[in-house]
């Protein structure tokens, strides 16, 4: 035997550069006849640096797939990893620390905290892990997102497009290692969402940021430097520098 045929790959070995993956990761809900396999064994690798959206018709998978490979969802099998971090070994507490250090959220509903202002809500993961928060980087990001006149405002006297720029800023303040997105556009008019998604494109080519959003919308997708397509549960194809036609073919080819 050669000296090649010896060697073996090791398939949780992470890859140079990529911020998230799973392995064979596997999501499902009922039981005997009413089993429904949300994701089905979906290996995938999401680069670091890179924005990459994951698209798909309804009930394809895109949003569990996110929860599970962000700690937010126990998938039923399967491995999925952070880095190299692999999620599933961590207990409650380490889990907790994964999310608040090293990944950020942006979500529709934006989840800001009502009873705190823009400023408080942005500077919340900091606060609750006792960490100093980077002055120069917040008023960077307050400044760039437009709401540097509206920190001291409470969520209920923000815009839609205010809140999620608050929402973004929150997410990006500790400069994690991974932003999941799920469709954070999908509350938001036109002029708000193309704003977003813009800075998110900027985050990823000025940042270094890496970026997983979870979208319907082909125009935001064409964002992305990538596109993965899901359906029935599986990653069923992918578009490397999307444009919105082309994504739109491709969806309409999945049925979505």
């Amino acid at each position: 035997m050669t000296s090649t045929e010896e060697q073996t790959i090791d398939p949780a070995a992470p890859s140079p550069g990529v911020a998230a993956r799973s392995i064979d990761l596997v999501k499902t809900y009922g039981k005997g006849d009413a089993i429904v396999r949300a994701l089905d064994g979906i290996s995938v690798e999401f680069e670091r640096g890179r924005f990459t959206a994951v698209m798909g018709p309804s009930g394809s998978g895109k949003s569990t797939l996110m929860h599970c490979m962000a700690g937010l969802d126990v998938p039923t099998s399967g491995q999925t990893f952070v880095g190299d971090q692999e999620i599933g070994k961590l207990d409650d507490a380490g889990l907790t620390q994964l999310r608040r250090d090293r990944i950020g959220f942006v979500f529709q509903s934006f989840n800001l905290v009502p009873t705190l202002t823009a400023a408080e809500n942005i500077t919340l993961p900091a606060n609750l892990a006792g960490k100093p928060v980077d002055k120069a980087w917040f008023d960077f990001l307050v400044d760039q997102l437009g709401i540097a006149d509206r920190l001291d405002h409470r969520p209920s006297e923000l815009s839609g497009g205010q809140q999620q720029r608050a929402a973004c800023a929150r997410a990006l303040i500790g400069r994690p290692d991974l932003i999941f997105a799920d469709e954070p556009t999908g509350n938001l008019d036109s002029n708000s969402s193309g704003e977003m998604l813009a800075f998110l494109r900027r985050s990823v080519t000025e940042f270094g940021q890496s970026i997983v959003m979870v979208t319907h919308d082909a125009r935001g997708a064409a964002y992305a430097d990538r596109v993965v397509f899901l359906a029935d549960g599986k990653l069923v194809g992918e578009l490397i520098a999307p444009t919105a036609d082309s994504v739109l073919e491709q969806m309409k080819n999945l049925g979505g």
